[in-house]
């Protein structure tokens, strides 16, 4: 049983598209993409700095058009099941066939440019936790004021609040963390600092008629399987301000009984948390072409495509 999972913000790297659009009608495609939303994917995807990227108004739709266009070039796959972390779950919508290719690039603008302007607001961050238990780094991090913004399993938490909240976790960690990494992105998503996006996304949904997953659709808000395509859209406007619980979505996984991860462009962060919370489960990162034949082969053997 084979699980297609897309990566979250933070995922992107300078310069990660470039071989992609190599492919034949890959540079034409993205090209259409970006004028669709105005918003120039190619330029972002093979010639910005990280500085450029981490913008959340372009890295968002960058992802979304990299884990799409990637997931193309495997050809017709039919996965079991799909999911993604944080704005991976649009990417996801795409190919559940809720959302398509156009109307979730639409939709991840309008999102990251609304996220953007709430980050705006305060100056707020994330830091991952590495070690510690994490109940106890839960309890400690709400008692900071911050938020366990992703619980991803594995034991890896993200604590999501403002800078100086940040400061006095990095000063005061909770018993057991080793470390605590601030991540490349500007703001503290799916906290209450991005209320003021979710009214704004909402109107976007609004205007979209989304079509039911046509295979089973994992959400990052519970772990849910979820069934009806306005259910999708419902639950990807409340998770702009809500933690991301991909730890769930890997208890799915076992639940649903996969076998294979594959993971689009820019692919990585999800399979190395499968690796440590999936043990026997084959997983592989669709990080260039150059993966492709080896993703065709691993989809092969675990759905009988």
């Amino acid at each position: 049983m084979l699980v297609l999972v897309a990566p979250g913000q933070g995922a992107q790297t300078p310069g990660f598209l470039t071989p992609w659009l190599d492919l034949p009608g890959a540079a034409d495609r993205v090209a259409a993409w970006s004028d669709a939303i105005g918003l120039d994917l190619v330029h972002y995807g093979t010639q910005a700095d990280a500085d450029a990227i981490r913008d959340t108004a372009v890295a968002q739709p960058l992802l979304v058009a990299a884990g799409i266009l990637s997931a193309a070039a495997l050809g017709d796959i039919a996965p079991d099941a799909v999911a993604g972390h944080s704005v991976g779950e649009i990417t996801a919508a795409h190919f559940a066939g809720v959302l398509g290719d156009t109307a979730a690039l639409g939709l991840v603008r309008k999102r990251g440019l609304a996220m953007a302007d709430a980050a705006a607001i305060t100056e707020t961050g994330m830091s991952a936790l590495l070690g510690g238990d994490p109940e106890t780094s839960v309890a400690h991090l709400e008692k900071l004021g911050l938020t366990p913004a992703n619980i991803n399993g594995a034991g890896q938490i993200v604590a999501a609040g403002t800078l100086e909240q940040l400061a006095a976790l990095n000063d005061d960690k909770p018993e057991g963390v080793r470390k605590v990494v601030p991540l490349k992105v500007a703001g503290a998503f799916h906290t209450r600092h991005m209320a003021p996006a979710v009214e704004t996304l909402a109107k976007a949904a609004a205007a979209l008629e989304p079509a039911d997953p046509k295979v089973t659709y994992v959400s990052n808000k519970d772990g849910g399987a979820v069934t009806s395509g306005a259910e999708v859209l419902e639950r990807l406007v409340g998770q702009v301000a809500n933690p991301v619980r991909w730890d769930l979505c890997m208890e799915t996984f076992k639940e649903l009984g996969v076998t294979a991860l594959v993971e689009v462009c820019p692919g990585g962060t999800l399979t190395g948390l499968a690796k440590r919370a999936l043990p026997g489960v084959k997983t592989l990162a669709l990080k260039t072409p150059d993966d492709l034949d080896a993703a065709r082969e691993l989809i092969s053997e675990h759905t009988g495509a």
